[in-house]
């Protein structure tokens, strides 16, 4: 069963949200993607940790690609002991129109290293759409 679009459904094992293109969209689908693993009955580490998974992956694809962006969840085994894939899918890598140096470097390039450290396995699709990111995590 896929949910898609405005729409939680409960005891649904996949989850599909499409990524507007706006900054603040991230913080609108980290509090929906709050609500869904909530429904998941997701153990609290495993939600914690999907949460800033979810957060680096669409801020990626917000700032860094094309769109259209899509995310997906999915629950893997289907209790509260079980993984959860989380993947985001763009359109490819933007045209970096920024300028040479980041005003703020502290600030930037460290999200795919902490998908990396909470994940057990991770990685990059190239396909004909686009790009997907992907990572599993682990039950807590």
């Amino acid at each position: 069963m896929t949910a898609q679009l405005d729409t939680v459904v409960p005891g649904a094992d996949d989850h599909v949200c499409p990524l507007s293109h706006l900054p603040e969209a991230v913080s609108a689908v980290r509090r929906r993607v709050r609500a869904v693993l909530a429904d998941w009955n997701l153990a609290p580490g495993l939600a914690e940790d999907a949460l800033l998974v979810v957060s680096e992956l669409t801020t990626n694809a917000v700032v860094h690609a094309l769109p259209p962006a899509v995310l997906r969840l999915s629950r893997l085994g289907g209790d509260r002991h079980g993984a959860l894939r989380v993947e985001v899918t763009d359109a490819g890598p933007a045209a970096h129109g920024r300028p040479a140096v980041d005003p703020c470097p502290d600030e930037h390039g460290r999200g795919l290293g902490i998908v990396t450290a909470l994940a057990a396995e991770c990685g990059t699709h190239v396909h004909a759409g686009g790009i997907t990111r992907w990572a599993e995590l682990p039950a807590a």
